[in-house]
């Protein structure tokens, strides 16, 4: 069901767009402004590509290479060709990726953690802790299989992600280039991602196909410094950066002018925060409890403790903030705040 508003003048009318499910956010803020059927899961393709990135992006060293397998080297369609046995560097392979959206690419990336099945791990609990909880992912490029699935929303999700990452970015901005097959053999790199040189403000995102998940896609753009993110599956083909471009106009000409039909929710602590957290609340009640029970902690007690205070690396303000960043539900609306969708 299309989520829409009550009518208010001459506001401009949501676009007509083909598509099972559909979301439109503002990536700063993390208000949606439109949706249909934004939890509905649906074959993600190769946009779950972008969750392969930005899982993996954090964890491999650029400069380090990795040796392809038969694995990865057989993985079809829409391969760069990688041998089985040659060494690839990983920056290389992370352009490959989310520019012709390099399915041998993938597994590779994922396998240089240590095994597949590590790498997949990886992949799920990142999608864990942006809390896309309608995301299964099951191989790293989306190639169909089955038990995997994602959802607009969740996208949107790794969207807003993929924006902190500025390796995520250069790699997924990259227009073209020649990648390396051996040391006498390259191959050209084009981007997939039309939206990047045809939409004004265009910044990235990733295309998907197959037959069973039809047209995916997400993507991102910035006007007048509004950041905005479009995630669509379940496409006709070769509609989908049109009815993105199409959503795009939309979001620029109605952000901050309609009310958000909910929210994107923020990730979920590491455990180093929580760990931090934790040390921050200990060195309060130590300072608490230097104070005797019937009196507040003065400024030279305070001081005295400066030792714990450092150690758990916060102050009381930072623990407020901390708490307050944290206290966050993904199914419950909060007073005066749009809902999580």
């Amino acid at each position: 069901m299309l989520v829409s508003y009550p009518a208010a003048g001459a506001r401009k009318r949501l676009p007509s767009i083909a598509a099972s499910s559909w979301v439109i956010a503002d990536a700063d803020t993390g208000q949606v402004l439109a949706a249909k059927n934004p939890h509905g899961e649906f074959r993600p393709a190769s946009t779950l590509k972008m969750l392969t990135a930005v899982s993996l992006i954090p964890v491999l060293n650029p400069d380090s290479t990795v040796v392809a397998t038969k694995l990865a080297a057989t993985q079809t369609p829409n391969d760069i060709g990688l041998l089985a046995g040659h060494s690839y560097q990983v920056s290389d392979l992370f352009t490959a990726l989310l520019t012709i959206s390099a399915n041998d690419a993938a597994v590779a990336l994922t396998q240089a953690t240590g095994s597949l099945a590590h790498g997949m791990s990886i992949i799920n609990a990142e999608a864990h802790h942006l809390q896309a909880d309608d995301t299964s992912a099951v191989d790293p490029n989306g190639l169909d299989a089955p038990g995997q699935h994602t959802s607009a929303y969740d996208l949107a999700l790794v969207a807003r992600a993929a924006l902190q990452l500025p390796a995520f970015l250069k790699y997924d901005q990259t227009e073209g280039g020649l990648f390396p097959i051996t040391a006498h053999k390259k191959v050209g790199l084009f981007n997939q991602n039309a939206l990047l040189t045809d939409y004004q403000g265009g910044i990235g995102g990733k295309i998907g196909w197959t037959s069973a998940a039809g047209a995916t896609y997400v993507g991102m753009a910035r006007r007048h410094g509004v950041t905005l993110i479009v995630t669509l599956l379940h496409c006709p083909a070769l509609t989908e950066i049109t009815s993105a471009e199409k959503l795009l106009n939309w979001g620029f000409a109605q952000d901050g002018k309609v009310s958000p039909v909910g929210s994107l929710v923020a990730p979920l602590p590491t455990a180093a925060q929580q760990q931090a957290a934790a040390a921050a609340a200990a060195a309060k009640r130590a300072v608490t409890a230097l104070a005797g029970p019937h009196q507040k902690a003065s400024p030279a007690a305070a001081v005295g403790n400066a030792s714990e205070l450092t150690a758990a690396g916060f102050t009381v303000i930072a623990i407020v903030a901390v708490t307050a960043g944290f206290a966050y539900s993904r199914r419950r609306q909060r007073a005066g705040a749009p809902p999580a969708l």
